[in-house]
C-alpha cells in the first residue's frame, strides 16, 4: 500500500529516532527546528523560520492560483524520564517524546519530501511545525505571530497517533473532538498553631478536605446531564511537620468541557464553594482559574474531506464515536481557520501498548507511512495534488 513512499520511508524513520534521542521542551526545540528548516530545504521548500518562537513553516507552490492547505505537525518533548529502552533512547535526562510528537515532526517532513517529487498542481501547501504544544500554547504564539496572515490557508489540518485505535486506522468526527481544558489554584489561608490546639486557630487542612470532597460533586449535581465535564483535583501541599496546623494549603487541579456554558458552570461552581467553605471555616480562600486550551472543534466538511482522504489512501476509517477529554491547542488554529484534527491509531499487535505520556510511550514507526499516505491524499483532495 505504501510501496509509492519505500524511498523515503527508512530515511524518514532515521529522522524520527533522532528526534526522540535529541528531545527538547517548549520554545525550546532550536535543533529539532533545524532539521525540520534543513530537510525542508532540501526538498525545495521555501522556508520561514522562527515564528511564535521556534515554529517552521515550509510552504510548497508551484506559482498556480488555487486552494491553500495547511497541514501541522507539533515538535516539542515532555518533561519526564523515558524508562523504555529503544537503541534511539532520550540523550536529555528529565525529556522525553512521551507523546509521539517526534513521530508527527517525522511524518509531516515525509509527506513534503514526498509531495515537493510530485507533478505541479494548482494552490499552495504550508507544512506547519509548531512548539510548545504541550500546555504552553505554541499553537497560539504562531498566530500571534502572524502564521495565517503571512501563510493563509483555506482549510488546516492535523494528526495525533492514537495508542487506542489499531495501526494504521484513522478516525476523526464533526464539531468536539478534544476537550477544554482549564487548571484551577485555590489557597487556603489560615493562621497556624499547634496540633494539640485546633481550637486556637482556622484550620487550612480541614478546610481543604471539605473543599475537595465539595468539589467533586460539581459535575454530578451543577453540570447539566446533557452537558459533559470533567474536574479533577491534582496536587494537596501544605505542612511540614505532624505536630503544627499550616498556615496555608494550596490545592491545584483540572477542568475538562466541551463548550463554554459547561466552563462558566464549573468555574462559578469552584469559586461559590470556595467562597463558602472560607465562610464555613473561619479561612481565607483564593482562587485562580485559569482558561488555557480552548475546545477542539472540527470542521464538519473538512472532517469529511480527512475520512474521505483515509479512504482515498486505503487506510481503514470511521466516524470517532465521541470526544476525548484530552486537549490540544490545534484548538486555536481551528478557532482561525477551519480544518479538522485526526487521530492515527498506532496500536501494536504484540508487546507493551503504553498510553500518552507513559513513561514506558514509543511512538509507533509502522504508522509513518500511512501518515504520509493519509496527508497526500488531502492533498489531492484540497489543491489536486497527484497521488500516485
Amino acid at each position: 500500500m505504501y510501496q509509492r513512499f519505500a524511498d523515503i520511508i527508512d530515511a524518514v524513520t532515521a529522522i524520527r529516532h533522532d528526534i526522540h534521542a535529541h528531545p527538547e521542551l517548549a520554545y525550546a526545540e532550536h535543533r529539532t527546528a533545524a532539521l525540520v528548516a534543513a530537510q525542508l530545504a532540501a526538498a525545495g521548500l521555501q522556508v520561514t523560520t522562527g515564528i511564535g518562537g521556534t515554529g517552521v513553516v515550509g510552504t510548497l507552490s508551484h506559482g498556480r492560483p488555487g486552494p491553500a492547505l495547511g497541514l501541522r505537525a507539533d515538535m516539542d518533548a515532555l518533561p519526564f524520564h523515558e524508562e523504555g529502552s529503544p537503541a534511539y533512547a532520550s540523550t536529555a535526562p528529565g525529556v522525553f517524546h512521551g507523546c509521539g510528537h517526534d513521530g508527527h515532526t517525522a511524518i509531516l517532513i515525509g509527506a513534503a519530501r514526498h509531495l515537493a517529487s510530485l507533478p505541479p498542481f494548482d494552490g499552495t501547501i504550508h507544512f506547519i511545525f509548531q512548539p510548545a504544544e504541550e500546555g504552553q500554547a505554541g499553537a497560539r504564539a504562531m498566530i500571534e505571530d502572524g502564521l495565517f496572515d503571512r501563510f493563509p490557508c483555506d482549510y488546516v489540518f492535523a494528526l495525533h497517533n492514537w495508542p487506542d485505535l489499531p495501526a494504521g486506522e484513522l478516525q476523526t468526527r464533526p464539531g468536539p473532538i478534544m476537550a477544554a481544558a482549564d487548571k484551577f489554584e485555590i489557597v487556603i489561608h489560615g493562621k497556624g498553631g499547634h496540633a494539640a490546639q485546633p481550637h486556637t486557630t482556622p484550620d487550612a487542612v480541614l478546610a481543604a478536605a471539605q473543599l475537595v470532597t465539595q468539589l467533586n460533586t460539581i459535575v454530578a449535581r451543577r453540570v447539566p446531564p446533557t452537558r459533559s465535564a470533567v474536574l479533577s483535583v491534582t496536587q494537596i501541599a501544605g505542612g511540614l511537620t505532624h505536630n503544627v496546623i499550616p498556615a496555608e494549603v494550596r490545592l491545584v487541579g483540572t477542568v475538562r468541557t466541551f463548550d463554554p456554558q459547561a466552563q462558566d458552570i464549573v468555574e462559578a461552581a469552584i469559586r461559590a464553594m470556595a467562597q463558602g467553605i472560607g465562610i464555613a471555616t473561619d479561612t481565607r480562600v483564593e482562587v485562580t482559574y485559569t482558561r488555557y486550551y480552548p475546545a477542539t472543534i472540527n470542521d464538519p466538511q473538512a472532517a469529511a474531506i480527512a475520512l474521505a482522504a483515509a479512504a482515498d489512501a486505503g487506510l481503514a476509517h470511521a466516524e470517532a464515536p465521541e470526544p476525548a477529554f484530552t486537549s490540544e491547542d490545534f484548538s486555536f488554529m481551528l478557532q482561525a481557520c477551519p480544518g479538522a484534527y485526526a487521530w492515527l491509531g498506532q496500536a501494536r499487535t504484540e508487546g507493551e501498548n503504553p498510553a500518552l505520556h507513559h513513561p514506558r510511550y514509543d511512538f509507533n514507526d509502522a504508522i509513518i507511512g500511512p501518515g504520509i499516505a493519509w496527508i497526500t491524499a488531502l492533498a489531492a483532495r484540497v489543491v489536486g495534488a497527484t497521488v500516485a
